[in-house]
């Protein structure tokens, strides 16, 4: 019979937590009044970590369980994905400021890196790299306001479709 990854993490993370706790119960219990005070203390403090994980061992394998057909949502990746939504987004309004004067060439240049720089994040979905990619080379020519904004409006439903809590 072979058992899982899951079921051979938890007996390892299992035997360390009871030999620790025993361990620590028999000094404990020898700090506090001798032999069989210790050994007292480390078959109870031994006992309740066994337990403990005995317990636990259902949520430890479900932990494990790869998911079925669901993409795991990840809060860091949509996190990231709202970032390169914004930066883009700050980019966008230094490309077609509402003023003549009112964004400097080291502004521009300072809020593309920017933008170019959270959009290349590998932890980002395929979906988002190409839909922010699209979005930046609209922004790159800055002759047509209109292709940037429909690249933008992409790029921000693409974020949205790839958030895990809708």
């Amino acid at each position: 019979m072979t058992s899982s990854i899951a079921a051979r993490i938890h007996l390892m993370i299992t035997f360390v937590l009871v030999t620790c706790g025993a361990v620590g119960g028999v000094c404990f219990g020898l700090l506090l009044g001798g032999r069989t005070t210790a050994l007292a203390a480390g078959c109870a403090a031994g006992l309740g970590a066994g337990i403990g994980s005995f317990l636990s061992r259902r949520q430890v394998a479900a932990f494990f369980r790869p998911e079925s057909g669901l993409a795991r949502a990840d809060g860091y990746a949509e996190g990231i994905a709202d970032a390169v939504l914004v930066s883009i987004a700050t980019y966008q309004a230094a490309v077609f400021p509402l003023t003549h004067d009112g964004v400097t060439e080291e502004e521009r240049d300072a809020r593309r890196t920017v933008a170019y720089r959270v959009s290349a994040y590998d932890g980002l979905p395929l979906a988002v790299r190409v839909s922010a990619a699209a979005a930046l080379e609209a922004l790159d020519q800055g002759l047509d306001s209109e292709r940037a904004q429909a690249a933008m409006k992409d790029l921000s439903l693409t974020v949205y479709d790839h958030r895990g809590g809708r």
